[in-house]
């Protein structure tokens, strides 16, 4: 279940009309001078990902995503940047995503769409003179295949590219799947038969098609072929895995003989397995893959062959079934198949695994703290050393000595800096400057981070975040966040969905906290929500609550709102029954109203089962121990419900009995949801209505005349 706010620029009703839609801005205007910052500055903002370097380490390729709002979507383009110049960034490609640099660091690799479908694109950047971005060549299409490409990666040579498509796996060919594909489309008859879950998985229902690998020769002229060979024959799984997978689950020995995956394979026990398993495959296709990690029934996954081709490197969980158990760095001799964990007692859960160009240090970001930094690993002790600091790392590239990552924190969204690998107290330096002109106008606010006791005394630590023109000996209403996951955290990062400045511009504080539970404070704390979602969290959230209130007097704690999503969703209804005395609203996205109905609602059984010891049929009481539907008669604080229609993680119907139980209750309540989005709403549209209805509500009830005087 791995997730705020705008201008009170709309007023709403009290109660909204039955089928009736809450009203939204459909322009956002130019907002001129100093101001709040507000989610119309949040929606339109540059967003910069994807950090690539060249193989020399001088230029820089990335993408930055921008707001069509007219056209309520986002527009990805490719940038390239001399990374020792001076010059501003040259935009190479407009409409395209994933630039891959060429191993002669002058053709950059990308997808595109030709014609309505998804294809493989190359722009050569200059000749051997030099790079020129901004005179390059006209882009070259590579690919001309009737499938979408989902991902792709390029040999170690440049020779051959790696490439996913999704297809029916009894299907010889590409075009075989398209042409099912068509007669479905036209086909009159509009029912589906299943045999097998998935059904649905997170916004999507299942057609019975697979992310399969296949392989690909790039001949003289920068083509391949229309029917590449396919790589994962027999493999009945996703590679990469759905719905988030990407080609980092797939890599290249470093001859570029030898492909190596992760996929979990399906059968009838997906939903409930979490047994990923890395496999080897010949790269020309000459034998069927043959399963690496097989005595492991837990995730493995994400192979990096060392330079040298002697030994892989992978993340490894130990825990079947378990999705956020500690991820180990695990290296494996490849002449004996034998595998030894790099640091048994490094506590922290490693990805975006990389290794430098002489095989001796490894790279990973990693939650810690309330950050999401770099560690450099050596592969021979496993000593971890931390060499990005403060903020959420999102993306990083290593080439010539060089780190190049995307960088965010709570109060700026992601930008590209660079460090000198080996130097480990070298200060990063920012290269890229988007949106600097947007920030300098929209006034945030400051934070800090705070610790307290927690459940059994543990130290336990959150943020504070003060209203935009906090004066001191002023008081402020707070938005008291709680975070989903639930092995989740509230970091130093920047959001597009639940961001805390969107509050502090409507002149709240905001107060978040780790509870256990939360990721980055070592395994055991993380493991320790677990068959206790509505115990040692509550505590930790009420102890919390209580700390800040004494540490910061600004808070006014009699005007006070809580919200959440996802489990912070589930959190929220569980306080509307057990602990609802602080709160003068409430604000539940996409939470879990009824335990016992989301196991049977939800699509990925595993998680169900970790969290409450099994499946409900044999454990019932484990799913009825903290369940929020139990305690319905003690709610009586106005909520706010949000739940979206394509949501199958957590189904709609979870968020629809939660507001049939308040409505039935006379409690203050309404309900929005959106039919076009999933377990997040990303749309911009839609972001600024949610934004504006959720503003609306928080500022009704904790108006100085709003409702009874609640508790402190």
């Amino acid at each position: 279940m791995k997730s705020m706010m705008a201008a009170f620029a709309v007023v709403f009703a009290a109660a909204p009309a039955l089928l009736g839609q809450t009203p939204v801005n459909t322009s956002l205007g130019d907002v001129q001078g100093p101001h709040p910052f507000n989610v119309r500055d949040l929606v339109m903002m540059d967003r910069v990902s994807d950090p690539q370097l060249s193989p020399d380490g001088r230029w820089a390729a990335f993408t930055v995503r921008r707001t069509d709002y007219a056209a309520n979507r986002g527009i990805t383009a490719i940038y390239v940047l001399d990374l020792d110049g001076t010059a501003a960034p040259v935009q190479v490609v407009d409409k395209a995503a994933q630039p891959r640099w060429a191993p002669d660091g002058h053709h950059l690799y990308y997808m595109a769409a030709a014609d309505g479908v998804e294809q493989l694109w190359r722009v050569d950047l200059g000749g051997a003179t030099g790079l020129d971005p901004a005179g390059h060549a006209a882009p070259t299409q590579v690919s001309r295949t009737p499938l979408d490409l989902n991902t792709f990666k390029l040999s170690p040579d440049g020779s051959h590219v790696l490439l996913s498509y999704e297809v029916d796996t009894d299907c010889p060919t590409l075009t075989c799947t398209a042409q099912r594909i068509a007669a479905r489309a036209a086909d009159k008859a509009s029912g589906t038969t299943y045999d097998r879950l998935f059904v649905r998985h997170w916004d999507a229902w299942a057609t019975g098609r697979r992310n399969q690998l296949y392989i690909a020769a790039i001949d003289a002229s920068g083509q391949i072929p229309a029917e590449p060979t396919l790589l994962s024959k027999g493999i009945d799984g996703d590679v990469p895995s759905e719905p988030f997978g990407d080609e980092s689950e797939f890599s290249f020995s470093p001859d570029g003989k030898t492909v190596y995956f992760g996929v979990r394979i399906a059968g009838t026990t997906e939903p409930w397995s979490t047994n990923f398993d890395v496999y080897r495959v010949p790269a020309d296709g000459s034998s069927p893959p043959n399963d690496l990690t097989s005595a492991n029934k837990a995730w493995d996954a994400y192979p990096v062959p060392a330079p040298d081709g002697k030994t892989l490197y992978y993340l490894s969980m130990k825990t079947p079934g378990f999705e956020s158990d500690r991820f180990r760095i695990m290296a494996m001799d490849l002449s004996t198949g034998q595998s030894r964990e790099i640091d048994p007692s490094w506590d922290r859960s490693a990805g975006s695994l990389t290794i430098s160009l002489d095989g001796k240090t490894l790279y990973a970001s990693v939650d810690d703290n309330g950050e999401h930094p770099i560690f450099a690993i050596d592969a021979a002790t496993g000593k971890a050393t931390r060499i990005v600091g403060d903020g959420t790392v999102s993306g990083y590239s290593l080439a010539h000595g060089r780190i190049l990552f995307a960088r965010d924190d709570l109060k700026h969204p992601s930008d590209l800096y660079t460090i000198d690998a080996a130097a480990i107290s070298a200060r990063a330096q920012q290269v890229t400057h988007f949106n600097a002109d947007a920030l300098a106008n929209a006034k945030e606010g400051d934070w800090e981070f705070f610790t307290f006791k927690g459940w059994t005394g543990e130290l336990v630590q959150g943020y504070v975040v003060k209203p935009v023109g906090y004066e001191p000996g002023k008081t402020y209403p707070v938005a008291f966040l709680i975070h989903g996951g639930p092995q989740g955290a509230w970091d130093n990062g920047w959001s597009y969905r639940w961001n805390p400045q969107t509050y502090a511009g409507q002149g709240f504080a905001v107060v978040a906290i780790n509870f256990h539970g939360s990721t980055g404070y070592g395994q055991a704390f993380t493991n320790s929500i677990s068959g206790d979602w509505g115990g040692k969290p509550l505590e930790d959230l009420k102890l919390g609550w209580a700390a800040t209130l004494g540490k910061y007097p600004f808070l006014d704690g009699r005007r006070a709102c809580a919200l959440g999503a996802s489990y912070g969703g589930y959190m929220t209804y569980w306080m509307a029954g057990v602990w609802n005395g602080p709160w003068k609203c409430l604000v539940d996205h996409d939470g879990v109203f009824d335990t016992r109905a989301m196991y049977y609602d939800t699509d990925e059984l595993w998680f169900e089962e970790r969290e409450n010891g099994g499946t409900q049929y044999e454990h019932p009481e484990n799913y009825e121990k903290f369940n929020p539907l139990d305690h319905v008669a003690q709610w009586r604080v106005p909520m706010l419900i949000v739940h979206s229609n394509q949501d199958f993680r957590i189904p709609i119907n979870q968020g629809m009995g939660a507001f049939t139980a308040l409505q039935r209750r006379g409690i203050p309540s309404e309900f929005l949801t959106f039919p076009d989005e999933d377990h997040w709403v990303l749309k911009p549209h839609n972001s600024v209505q949610w934004h504006d209805a959720v503003n609306a509500w928080l500022a009704k009830w904790t108006a100085k005349d709003a409702g009874r005087t609640a508790s402190r």
